[in-house]
């Protein structure tokens, strides 16, 4: 069972990052799918959701607008793309899925938002 994103790098703001996110070792399209982040100092942060069939998502208030939620099954992958960024988007983004009580979390890739 894994999880790998990537995508992650610096980037000047008002610029755009994707991340992606590799599943492997469980039926991917059963599970819903998260992207959190947590900055140094702070709690990990839920960012987008989105249902196992790709029909729901949500944000958190403060990415609305900038950051949408994809998934592709046929290709086990989450997306997070990433327009406008802000220096206060600088985090580890972390790739969750989700299922019932199991809970299955990636490594993180950092995003650094810097001029």
């Amino acid at each position: 069972v894994q999880l790998v994103e990537s995508g992650g790098g610096l980037v000047q703001p008002g610029g755009s990052l994707r991340l992606s996110c590799a599943a492997s070792g469980f039926t991917f399209s059963s599970y819903a799918m998260n992207w959190y982040r947590q900055s140094p100092g702070k709690e990990r942060e839920l960012v987008a959701y989105i249902s196992s069939a790709g029909g729901t998502t949500n944000y958190v208030d403060s990415v609305k607008g900038r950051f949408t939620i994809s998934r592709d099954n046929a290709k086990n992958t989450v997306y997070l793309q990433m327009n406008s960024l802000k220096p206060e988007d600088t985090a580890v983004y972390y790739c969750n899925a989700r299922r019932g009580y199991v809970n299955l979390w990636g490594r993180g890739t950092q995003v650094t938002v810097s001029s």
